[in-house]
């Protein structure tokens, strides 16, 4: 278990435990790879030492609400733009309680 405070850009197979303190609007991107477009949307999620952006893909949107814990297993860290920001990725487990 790691807390937010001790994120770093480039750190993998973390877990996280958080509260969705933020949910932004969905959008749409296209695939670089393939002719598809996938929906995300920014969260926020926060623990006692900071928050930080979750970004959330597809099917998992609809499961997230503002105000829900979730458990991040298996994510990983990138930076964009300067922000860090956490990612379930393919190999990752988001679990909302």
């Amino acid at each position: 278990m790691v807390d937010i405070k001790d994120l770093n850009d480039g750190m993998k197979r973390v877990t996280v435990e958080a509260k969705v303190v933020e949910k932004g609007d969905p959008r749409e991107v296209r695939s670089r790879y393939k002719d598809e477009t996938y929906k995300i949307v920014d969260a926020v999620i926060a623990d006692e030492t900071g928050s930080v952006k979750l970004t959330l893909w597809n099917e998992q949107i609809d499961q997230v609400n503002v105000g829900d814990n979730v458990k991040i297993e298996n994510g990983y860290v990138t930076s964009f733009k300067g922000e860090i920001q956490l990612n379930v990725g393919k190999f990752g487990t988001l679990t909302v309680s």
